[in-house]
């Protein structure tokens, strides 16, 4: 069980103000390190695709026995995404590298105002 206290978002979203990053971890190292930090009390796993480890953080949560509604997962997109379109090509292949259906958390990995259209990634 986990005692990391948790700062609930606007959507109702129970974030944990502790979790566990896993750049630069590849995917086995990734999968080890997630399921021992759930044995640890982690809660939530911050991962991106360009960290190249977001099947490890799927594989470390399914190998954990955890339910997958008690864990927050995010991660972030590419710049290439930014669009309206781009970012639900984006959700859906990281949701697959994952291995789940949903994502807590799908941010811009960085804002990217060159481009004028990072205003545009909302679903």
């Amino acid at each position: 069980m986990s005692t990391v206290p948790t700062v609930t978002l606007r959507n109702g979203l129970e974030l944990p103000a502790l979790g566990m990053g896993t750049w630069p971890m590849d995917n086995a190292q990734a999968a080890d390190a997630v399921a021992a930090a759930v044995e640890a009390g982690y809660r939530l796993f911050d991962t991106a695709e360009n960290y190249g480890n977001e099947a490890g953080v799927g594989e470390g949560i399914r190998r954990s026995g955890i339910a997958r509604s008690d864990v927050v997962i995010t991660t972030k997109f590419n710049k290439q995404w930014h669009s309206r379109d781009g970012v639900r090509r984006a959700f859906d292949a990281s949701a697959r590298r994952l291995g789940t259906e949903y994502i807590d958390l799908l941010l811009v990995h960085w804002p990217n105002p060159d481009q004028d259209r990072y205003v545009e990634a909302v679903l």
